[in-house]
């Protein structure tokens, strides 16, 4: 299916959702869930994630038809799911982010260019970085949101977004460059 294509789908379905058809619900939940709830657990952690997974697909099915473009789904649904994070972690009820490996077992695995042991070292270092870079790659070159859509989500300007995206890479090599000479491996 054509990015225009699936697109268009996507829209028929949250319209159909809007419509009250509970099979347009649970397709939109099969086909967002996997992602979403990796977003949740590096942002709120392993241990809260299916809570706020499942409250965000409550406030989302309450919500659908103040949706008045089915085009904003994806940042309208990660905008829900990144509040409801920061509340939890407002909080105070999560001290640390750890990642669950199981997770990217459920992601697509389209483009598979990274040996088990350097995803595990994307994975860890991805864990060191401040969450306010962490939450914008994982948004970009996970969900493979646009700039556009990743400042609707996290609802800052999307001169910031670049900013942040720019700063996580950084922060990201510099980890990821520390652990190999940590291990002796040169680059």
């Amino acid at each position: 299916m054509t990015d225009a294509a699936a697109g268009l789908y996507e829209r028929l379905v949250i319209l159909r959702c809007q419509a009250g058809d509970e099979l347009a619900l649970a397709e939109l939940i099969r086909r967002f869930s996997p992602g979403l709830r990796l977003y949740l657990e590096k942002i709120g952690g392993r241990a809260v994630a299916d809570d706020l997974l499942q409250d965000t697909w409550f406030d989302v099915y309450r919500k659908i038809n103040a949706l008045q473009n089915p085009g904003a789904f994806t940042a309208w649904l990660y905008r829900i799911a990144r509040d409801k994070a920061f509340r939890h972690l407002r909080r105070g009820r999560n001290e640390t982010v750890p990642f669950d490996e199981n997770v990217i077992g459920e992601l697509p695995a389209e483009e598979e260019t990274f040996t088990p042991e350097e995803a595990q070292a994307v994975r860890a270092a991805l864990d060191q970085i401040p969450l306010e870079q962490r939450e914008v790659l994982l948004l970009r070159f996970v969900e493979n949101m646009t700039y556009e859509q990743v400042a609707e989500v996290i609802g800052r300007p999307i001169g910031t977004v670049r900013s942040r995206i720019h700063h996580g890479k950084r922060s990201l090599r510099a980890k990821l460059q520390h652990g190999m000479q940590r291990k002796g491996i040169q680059s």
